[in-house]
């Protein structure tokens, strides 16, 4: 089979081309910098300089695939006002570029890599694909954003489109240069002070299970609907206690005050890099404070056999990658 991947040289979509390649299948990844691209061509993957601004790179990448996988998205949440319309073009007019063009193309397969954040604050239920978001309000712009790709990911499907959308949980593994990453990797050295929105809630699944659940998908998923893809859902407080004790550290006793960062909302540009956080603290607190964004992945088990690897395991991965760093 012959894939055009999106998203190739991050964290999800990097592992996608590796596992694709492992089992023979032949791979065109859309690349914004070729030179940055080394990993993917050391694995074999033939590239295509463009973006998902690019709509004539999107649609000569596309030319003679059999399936796509749309990995690429921006995500970062606490983003300056500025930041909003980079994200939009990307995460809601690059979705939707890349997906037309694949209806055109006639692709036999097509697998979007939405997320479990476009159900919102699901306030401590854990949901599943039948939840709707209640589009009353936002707790960031990339969740909206995000919200907007999957509404045009369904509708893509409806036109004929033979989509899967998949939804990873809160990701992890070693390599993540996601915020969440770099302070998984701080508390694991025993370098966080204080931990951060400790009600937070997220469902954790490592990136190279999400990877293994969007090749099922590709080849085992029914078209037009979606599969939930995570793990056990737990607080922030729980999730830094057990990486601490993985790693053989005491777990900080602190709680960062959630009043002191919004109390510190107007110096966040200058105070954001100092304390690991993005530089709207804002926005920052309305998506971490309390907020949970739990689901469960049933219907991905049961129709697609897919399973995640269980997450002490998991941590124990990170944790020894970190130490040969």
């Amino acid at each position: 089979m012959r894939v055009f991947l999106t998203g190739g040289t991050g964290f999800i979509g990097g592992a996608v081309a590796r596992k694709l390649k492992e089992r023979g299948d032949e791979v065109v990844a859309l690349v914004r910098t070729p030179a940055k691209a080394t990993l993917l061509t050391g694995l074999g993957v033939a590239v295509v300089e463009g973006d998902l601004g690019d709509e004539d790179a999107i649609r000569k990448g596309m030319q003679g695939c059999d399936a796509l996988v749309h990995s690429a998205a921006v995500y970062e949440v606490g983003i300056p006002a500025k930041a909003r319309p980079a994200m939009y073009q990307a995460n809601v007019e690059g979705t939707r570029r890349v997906l037309e063009a694949a209806l055109d193309a006639g692709v036999q397969r097509a697998v979007y890599v939405s997320t479990v954040g476009i159900f919102g604050n699901t306030h401590g239920k854990i949901v599943d694909e039948t939840y709707e978001h209640p589009r009353e309000s936002y707790t960031s712009y990339y969740e909206e954003t995000k919200l907007q790709a999957h509404d045009i990911a369904l509708q893509l499907a409806r036109r004929g489109l033979p989509l899967i959308i998949v939804q990873p949980g809160g990701v992890y593994g070693p390599g993540d240069p996601s915020t969440l990453g770099q302070n998984l990797a701080k508390v694991a050295k025993g370098k966080l002070p204080a931990v951060p929105f400790p009600e937070f809630g997220m469902t954790m699944v490592h990136r190279d299970d999400v990877a293994d659940g969007i090749l099922v998908a590709l080849d085992k998923g029914r078209p037009g609907e979606s599969y939930v893809l995570t793990g056990e859902a737990l607080r922030m407080r729980e999730l830094i206690d057990r990486v601490c004790r993985t790693a053989g550290k005491k777990s900080p006793r602190l709680n960062m005050p959630t009043w002191l960062i919004r109390a510190s909302a107007p110096l966040g540009p200058v105070m954001g890099p100092l304390m690991g956080f993005p530089p709207n603290f804002r926005e920052l607190v309305r998506t971490s404070a309390g907020v949970t964004f739990w689901a469960r992945a049933n219907k991905a088990q049961s129709e697609l056999g897919w399973t995640p690897r269980a997450l002490d395991e998991g941590l124990t991965e990170l944790v020894s990658s970190l130490r040969t760093e």
